[in-house]
C-alpha cells in the first residue's frame, strides 16, 4: 500500500515537472508543418501517462512539433490489448509506425527518440 502511494506520488511529480519545464514547439513554415502532420498520421504512441520514459518521448514529440495519436495502454483496456496482440508485448513507450502498407512496432524510448529526430528534426 505504501509502495503504491509512493508510485502515484512520484508519477504526479513527474507530470508536474514535465508541465513546468515543457520544451517549446519547433517553428516551421505552414506548408512544411502540413507535411510533418501528414507524415505523422501513420504514427501512434502507446504509453502510460506518468511513465518517465513515455514523458521523455512525448517531450521529444512536442519539441519537434510532431502531432502523434496517443494511446493509454494502462487505463484503456482496448489499447492495452492492441499493444499486446499486435505489438507482441505490453511495454511502453511503443511507437506504432504505419508506412507503405506495413506496420512496425518500435519499443524503447531511446530508439523512438532517435527515429523521431532523424525523421523530423531536419524538416
Amino acid at each position: 500500500m505504501i509502495v503504491k502511494a509512493l508510485r502515484v506520488a512520484l508519477g504526479q511529480l513527474i507530470i508536474f515537472i514535465d508541465f513546468i519545464t515543457r520544451p517549446g514547439k519547433k517553428k516551421r513554415p505552414a506548408d512544411v508543418q502540413a507535411q510533418v502532420e501528414q507524415a505523422a498520421r501513420g504514427l501512434t504512441l502507446y504509453q502510460f501517462h506518468a511513465c518517465p520514459f513515455c514523458v521523455k518521448t512525448r517531450r521529444t514529440l512536442r519539441r519537434l512539433n510532431v502531432p502523434v495519436a496517443l494511446r493509454d495502454a494502462k487505463n484503456n483496456q482496448q489499447d492495452r490489448q492492441t499493444l499486446l496482440e499486435q505489438g507482441g508485448r505490453i511495454k511502453v513507450p511503443c511507437l506504432r509506425i504505419e508506412e507503405n502498407g506495413e506496420t512496425t512496432w518500435m519499443y524503447e524510448s531511446k530508439v523512438i527518440i532517435e527515429y523521431l529526430d532523424k525523421r523530423f528534426s531536419a524538416v
